[in-house]
């Protein structure tokens, strides 16, 4: 309480009745697989072209996370986490500059193909000495590690037929710490003395410096021009064990589903790994059903032209966390422009941030153009889909002047209480943002007045959800109903400091089937 000690008028801020709730996103992505280079730590990308930065190009005939990238982005995507998956025995390419190493930003055998050229600085000082040092950076195309020559040097470069293919360029680093052009400040940096892990800004798509344990911080590296070498990647191909991702081996941070547990990644809402087996979709599905606010994509296996034996419910797990997609696309090579069959997965993410963002998360993410396909695996006719829609299987058809159409709504779930993918992930909304928003009643004092806040609190954003049309009902209470009282709390839950609030909600289904009854009509039938 406050003290009154003198004369006069006091003003205070007292805060009473609900508190605002702010929907949570729910269309940002997390796609797991292996890409041409970069970290393993999770980033977040919003466009292809960042894609391209941090991890490279298309790559590989069956490597599918470039094509799933630019599906996302393609058909409506706005941010995705890019989850680099590499094996356990794979090593990260690295040399040495005197006091410092220079380690690729990733493992990998990719890091063999980037070069090196630490210089003295472009600005000179009063006496015409550099005051600080250059770092460049090169990665090379092809697989061959880099050419042994000075990609910066144009007369070295012309004697090469390979090319450059992203260029890096850090001018004038000083080595004062209060500097904002400190090394530390403008490059990805290790320090040996206090962790193995990045303590500098992400601004290197390609390699970090190592300052060795013991140097101190004013000394910088040595001048010249050196390829990292010992890269390499693990020889068996990635499975199950590295999707899930906690350290082993040379692998000595959390990578793929192990690090979208972490703080940082709270926002992915939907995770996707292209033409995975079904054991690693099983742990995607079960990394959802974990994190509770999340929902996993899967795609049928390639070449499946026999449909009728599609059962992901047997083959990959009955669950209201995921949804399957069938079948695969012919979209164009970003890269080449030529025809290429991809999964559909990324594709559909896109889809349904589209859908998202236009109409809502209440809205069936079905019935919507696949921008970027130019056709489909197999075609699909009403009779093949009379098979496969009540096994869980959304079937994305090529339609007769309607284009290529997501055309399933579906979870895998034989809960019919549950077999929608709006229905499921409106409830992920719903209990996130709930979640998310009611984090100040945790130590209130446990009175009628916080429940009356409570309940206030929720019923203002169940009411705006069934303004925008997610909840089906003709009046709030039809829609839904908030119980935080007497009746829901015992005496001993209260002593337990327990506070249990019941949240009634009519979710909103999608018309699958749309039927017109039609008869003729005569006088006679009339009356």
């Amino acid at each position: 309480m406050p003290e009154y000690l003198h004369p006069g008028v006091y003003i205070e801020e007292v805060e009473r009745g609900p508190r605002p709730v702010e929907g949570v996103p729910t269309s940002t992505a997390a796609i797991l697989g292996e890409t041409e280079r970069g970290s393993i730590t999770p980033r977040l990308v919003t466009s292809y072209k960042e894609y391209q930065r941090w991890f490279g190009r298309v790559f590989g005939a069956d490597k599918y996370v470039p094509y799933a990238t630019n599906g996302f982005f393609e058909n409506g995507g706005k941010r995705a986490y890019i989850c680099r998956i590499v094996g356990q025995a794979a090593t990260t390419a690295e040399e040495n500059f005197g006091d410092f190493n220079v380690r690729a930003a990733g493992p990998g055998e990719w890091g063999n193909r980037v070069t090196i050229k630490i210089s003295d600085g472009s600005t000179k000082d009063s006496n015409n000495e550099s005051i600080g040092f250059r770092l460049r950076v090169a990665y090379w195309d092809g697989s061959e590690p880099a050419p042994a020559i000075d990609p910066f040097d144009s007369e070295q470069l012309a004697t090469t037929d390979r090319k450059i293919t992203h260029i890096e360029d850090f001018d004038d680093l000083v080595t004062d710490e209060t500097s904002p052009d400190f090394y530390g400040k403008r490059f990805p940096l290790i320090d040996d003395d206090i962790s193995d892990k990045n303590q500098g800004p992400e601004s290197s798509a390609l390699a970090m410096l190592v300052r060795l344990s013991g140097v101190s911080a004013i000394a910088r590296p040595e001048n010249g021009v050196k390829n990292l070498t010992n890269g390499a990647d693990d020889a068996t191909p990635v499975a199950n064990d590295d999707f899930k991702g906690l350290p082993a081996g040379e692998r000595r941070i959390d990578q793929g589903l192990s690090a979208l547990e972490l703080d940082p990644y709270r926002d992915v809402a939907l995770v996707y790994a292209p033409q995975v087996d079904p054991d690693t979709s099983k742990a995607i599905i079960s990394h959802c059903e974990k994190m509770k606010f999340r929902f996993a994509v899967v795609d049928a296996p390639k070449g499946q032209n026999s449909a009728s034996d599609l059962n992901p419910r047997n083959s990959v797990t009955d669950t209201t966390y995921a949804a399957f997609y069938y079948p695969w696309l012919v979209t164009s090579d970003p890269q080449t422009g030529v025809r290429k069959l991809t999964p559909p997965g990324g594709h559909v993410l896109g889809v349904y941030a589209r859908s998202d963002t236009e109409r809502g998360v209440f809205k069936a993410p079905a019935n919507e153009i696949v921008r970027g396909a130019l056709s489909v695996e197999f075609d699909i006719n009403d009779e093949l889909q009379d098979v496969l829609n009540p096994k869980g299987v959304n079937v994305i058809r090529s339609l007769p002047g309607r284009g290529i159409r997501v055309w399933g709504a579906r979870t895998l779930s034989s809960n019919a209480l549950w077999k929608y993918v709006s229905v499921r992930r409106l409830f992920i909304f719903l209990e996130r943002s709930i979640y998310e928003n009611t984090q100040w009643v945790v130590f209130e004092p446990n009175d009628q007045t916080l429940w009356s806040r409570v309940t206030d609190t929720i019923r203002l954003f169940l009411r705006t959800q069934w303004r925008l049309g997610a909840l089906y009902g003709a009046t709030e209470e039809e829609a839904f109903f908030i119980t935080c009282d007497e009746t829901t709390m015992s005496q001993d839950d209260i002593l337990n400091g327990r506070l249990i609030c019941e949240i009634g909600i009519a979710p909103v289904r999608p018309a699958e089937f749309v039927i017109f009854r039609i008869f003729q009509h005569t006088n006679e039938s009339q009356q």
